[in-house]
Order: structure tokens, then sequence, then C-alpha cells
């Protein structure tokens, strides 16, 4: 189970520019401007073999000075309630400043574990002035620059000092199950309802880092911890920022889960965030039940249904086999077919096909019916299909020359998996290597 790193700072400092080389991508826009970062940004790197989440807090605000001091105290606040390490970034050309005082007294009060970054370091001119940072009681700043990748070797190595390597906990053998979304889409009246006011449930235990809950659920036939979320956890007493707190809290009882169940307003409609926790449940290999809720509230015809289906399918392409469930949760509706299609789902997550069974049936159709496409005039010629021993399905397709492999023959075989064996609501990832 990886870790998760926030990212905090005054405007301007190069915190998106830091989490797009951290996470090998261009996802936050980066500009001169302070404040761009309209969206919180999120996603998953690794040093070493040990993985982690970033989440970049940088957050955009109307108006003045005084209400940039605001927001970025409420994401501060909100980083060291859920983050297990924070980096903390201060910009080497400009100096120390008050706001960055601010931010340290803050950070000096929490508990978790606080690394200075002192960004825009390129020349040794620049270095002259980091004694000063000494002033904001963190210890030692690390040099770095976000452009260039200058440092940021030394700043990985102390950041996982700490972390364990592997892919996830396995320590828990009941399926873990997570209700996710956005603020208000019901999350709370679906837990409340399942539970019920006499709940035959186990006491919450401590999970496998120090943050995380699981509650176990034994009624009606089904056995599961409950992913502790912003619906079990006490509400922070902070001015929530609920875009960002739902963001914070998603990261966690994804990390904690092996199934998803993404609850949107059927009233509202898929919205940008949906889709940015659509994302984040498939990044990290969880199982996914979609369950559109309030679907009562839907003025319907005989179209409505399909049309709304085929809406979310277009909106999470390529990734489309996916349990879509419409509840309404207030009425009691199809609430327990949520549960059943999360247990479903979590047993094609866990599904282990036997390697005789792969090359016997796959190996012909990949090797023979459809092979991949000459490249250069070179054949590829697949020789050996296995699954890795992973908590995810995982497989490796053994060829001659994997680096002609293509994204749609990838997703190709990836279909053909999926028709011949269930993994409905399951990511599925590809690996092409040398024989």
């Amino acid at each position: 189970m990886s870790n998760i790193v926030a990212i905090v700072g005054r405007p301007n400092v190069g915190k998106s520019t830091l989490f797009n080389r951290l996470t090998a991508s261009r996802t936050a826009i980066v500009d001169q401007t302070s404040g761009v970062t309209r969206d919180r940004q999120y996603g998953k790197s690794d040093w070493n073999g040990k993985r982690f989440s970033i989440i970049d807090t940088g957050g955009y605000v109307m108006g003045g000075e005084d209400e940039f001091e605001e927001e970025i105290r409420k994401q501060v606040q909100l980083a060291v309630e859920e983050a297990d390490v924070i980096l903390f970034l201060v910009d080497a050309r400009e100096g120390l400043t008050p706001m960055d005082e601010d931010v340290a007294a803050m950070l000096r009060k929490c508990t978790k574990r606080v690394i200075l970054v002192a960004n825009k370091v390129d020349n040794s001119k620049e270095m002259e002035g980091l004694p000063e940072f000494y002033a904001l009681g963190l210890g030692d700043p690390y040099p770095i620059a976000g452009i260039s990748g200058s440092g940021t070797g030394d700043l990985l190595d102390a950041l996982v000092e700490d972390f364990n390597a592997g892919e996830e906990d396995t320590n828990t053998e009941l399926p873990r199950i997570a209700v996710v979304g956005r603020p208000n889409v019901g999350k709370s009246s679906f837990i409340n309802l399942i539970t019920g006011q006499n709940r035959n449930i186990v006491t919450p235990i401590a999970g496998t880092t120090r943050d995380s809950i699981y509650t176990r659920y034994n009624m009606f036939g089904f056995d599961f911890n409950l992913v502790d979320t912003a619906g079990l956890r006490k509400k922070s007493k902070v001015s929530e920022n609920l875009e960002f707190y739902s963001v914070m809290r998603s990261v966690r009882a994804i990390e904690n889960s092996d199934v998803c169940i993404l609850m949107i307003d059927a009233s509202q409609g898929l919205e940008q965030q949906d889709l940015n926790i659509f994302s984040l449940i498939q990044r990290n290999n969880k199982g996914i039940v979609v369950v559109v809720n309030k679907w009562d509230l839907i003025e319907k015809d005989n179209h409505t249904h399909k049309q709304f289906e085929d809406l979310i399918i277009s909106r999470i392409s390529p990734f489309e086999d996916v349990p879509i469930i419409f509840t309404s949760v207030i009425n009691k509706q199809r609430v327990y077919k949520v549960l059943e299609t999360a247990k479903q789902v979590y047993e094609s997550r866990s599904r282990r096909i036997p390697t005789s069974e792969l090359n016997e049936r796959l190996l012909p159709i990949v090797k023979e019916q459809n092979p991949p496409p000459a490249v250069k005039g070179k054949w590829i010629k697949i020789k050996y299909i296995t699954q890795l021993p992973t908590p995810y399905p995982q497989f490796v397709f053994f060829c001659n020359l994997p680096q002609y492999i293509r994204d749609p023959y990838k997703r190709f075989v990836e279909n053909r998996l999926r028709e011949m064996w269930d993994f409905h609501g399951v990511p599925i990832t590809i690996h092409f290597r040398a024989k």
C-alpha cells in the first residue's frame, strides 16, 4: 500500500512543476501567474521500488492576498490531517516570506514528517541564500530545481526512506470495500442504510496504516471490511474546501481498498470531479462499481436509463467494462444489488488463471488468428503468456519484439481477456516482454 505525499506552499513556488516531475506527467498546468492550479492534482509515483501517491495542493482563489493566505491555511491543515509526508516548498530566488513563515508555524505543530524543499536553485548564487530558511525550524532545506530535476534524486531518497516496498498490503483477508465520490452524493446515507441503527458490526479495527480504519460488515450474507471514508470518519474541524477535502479522503480510502463504490449524483450528472476519482481508482488498480444515486429525482422515459449509461461509458472510455447501477438510497432501491456487485467485482479482481489455460485458449488467438501487425517489415511473434502473482490482474506476453507493440493491439488483447474470463469492473495491466 503506497503512502500519500502532499506538496504544500504559497502560490508560485513551483508545486505543480515538482508534481509533474515526480509523476512524469504534464497533468498540472504550469504558469508564471500565481494560483493557476484551479483543480487539485493527484498522481502516482515510485522511487527505488517504493510507490506513493502525490497531491499538489495548489489552489486558485479570486481576490486579494488575504484570501490566498486563508486558502493555503485550509489546504495545509487538510494535508497535515490526511498525508503521511508533507513536502513544504519555498522559493530560493525570492527568499523567505511572511507567508512561508505562516505555513511553517502550522507545520511545526503537526506530528507528520515534513521535508523542507528549496526550489528554483539553479546555481551557486541561489545556494547562498539557503541558510535563511533554517529560521523556519524545519531542518535542512533540500535544494532542487523542479524544471531541470536537479537535486530531486536526493530529495526522493529522503522522502521514501521510511516507506515500505511492495504493491499493496495483503494482511486483511476479507474484501475491503470503500464508498467514494464527491460531497453530498449520498455516501453517508448509503453507509447508514446498509449498517442500520442496530448494527451487527464488529468494532472498528485499526488497519495497516495509522490512519486507516476497517469496519467489519457481516449482515444479509455479506462479510467484508468497509474502508474508512468521509461518511465514517469524524469531520475535520477546519473550515473545509469541500472539493479538496473529497480528493484527500478519496485518495486515502482508495489506497486502502480492494473495490471502490463510486457514487454519482444523478441530478447533477457526471462531473469532472467524478471522472477524476474514477481515474484515481483505475490508476490504483482497484475494482470499480459505479452507482448513480438519487435516480428517483430524474424524470424518466423508456430511454433515460440507457442514455445515462451510454453517457457514462463514453466519458470513462477506454475502460468501459464497468458495472453501472442506478439507485435511490432514500427509497432503498437496488442498494443490496450494489453490495452483490461489489462482491462479484472483488472475486473477479482476485481471479487467477492457470498458465496452461491461458496458453491453451488465448495463445492461438494472438499467435495465429490475430497476431500483432508487422512494424518496419518485422513480424512480432508472441510465444508464451502468464499471469503475475499480484493482488490485481497483471499479464505478461513474452514475444520477440515487445517494443513494437502498439496501444490498439494492447486493447485488443485486453478485450479478449475480458471476453474469455470475467474481469467486469477490474482494471487489467498487460506487459509485453522479450522472451
